[in-house]
């Protein structure tokens, strides 16, 4: 069965209901996000989630927060239920937290794109350019680009629309240095996932960050969930062409479901071969790049 929602009955404070994720305070340095089953598509949040949804992405996010701090200091602590938790709540949180620093958040979504698809394609082939950025002409869909491309959008309410802006925005929002260490660390950070995902059979087509300040350090640190079905969107690198739209495993399969029934940005129920089915591409990637069985 799905978690939907967790309920702590006061167990501790709760600070805000994500899309995905329950946030909860810990204490004056700390918070405690618990990852839920819900699934959101084109802004809206589905009536029923997918099984095990939010496990898979804990266990996926610790994954890439272990090899990828060598590059960049991540807010993760620990994946543990907290002890000071009452056990009768635990059976709710057991896979799903994470223990992370409480740092002030960057207003800005850092999407790194590696190839040319879904809004960035649908923009070239109308402007040549992608979040007003001259591209290489003659591109065809899904085409790798000559490098990554740091495509950034604003970070939008829940319920509203995350804009897409040109990278100089950035600078406005969080200011020059900021924006420079932001750019540089998410452009770093993809390439080495993608490179490693691919040896694992993976394309990491794009994806996005999220970060925060240390401001005792004065550090960007990366916070949030990391190279998830989520927040990526995942080839099979055996199928692979260009020319073509891919095969994602990722939300696309709900996507699709949703657009083929005039469904975009409607929070409907989920028929459960759907369910099925989503989960199934969560979980397919997850073994694939962990290289570790789904129980």
């Amino acid at each position: 069965m799905a978690l939907i929602t967790t309920d702590l009955k006061g167990s501790l404070p709760l600070l805000a209901r994500g899309k995905v994720r329950d946030v909860y305070q810990l204490n004056d340095d700390s918070l405690l996000f618990v990852a839920t089953d819900r699934i959101s598509a084109y802004d809206a949040v589905m009536k029923n989630g997918i099984p095990d949804k939010g496990k898979l992405l804990t266990a996926l996010s610790d994954h890439w927060f272990s090899l990828l701090a060598p590059i960049c200091p991540h807010h993760l602590i620990s994946t543990s239920v907290p002890d000071s938790i009452p056990a009768e709540f635990h059976p709710q949180l057991v896979g799903r937290t994470m223990v992370v620093r409480k740092l002030k958040v960057f207003p800005v979504e850092a999407i790194v794109r590696g190839y040319i698809t879904g809004s960035a394609w649908s923009e070239y082939t109308k402007t040549g350019t992608v979040h007003g950025i001259k591209v290489r002409e003659g591109m065809v869909e899904s085409e790798a680009f000559d490098t990554p491309l740091f495509t950034p959008s604003t970070k939008a309410e829940q319920g509203e629309h995350d804009e897409n802006i040109h990278p100089d925005k950035v600078k406005e929002l969080v200011g020059e240095k900021y924006a420079t260490r932001i750019a540089e660390l998410a452009v770093t950070l993809y390439s080495k996932a993608r490179e490693f995902a691919l040896s694992r059979g993976i394309i990491i087509a794009d994806t996005k960050f999220e970060f925060g300040l240390d401001p005792k350090a004065d550090e960007v640190v990366l916070i949030d969930e990391v190279l998830t079905p989520d927040s990526s969107r995942f080839w099979l690198s055996s199928t692979y062409e260009k020319g073509r739209p891919q095969d994602s495993y990722d939300k696309q399969y709900l996507r699709n479901w949703l657009t083929a029934g005039g469904l975009r940005g409607k929070g409907v129920e989920i028929p459960e071969d759907i369910a099925v089915g989503t989960k199934q591409k969560y979980v397919e990637v997850y073994e694939m790049i962990t290289g570790k069985e789904w129980e």
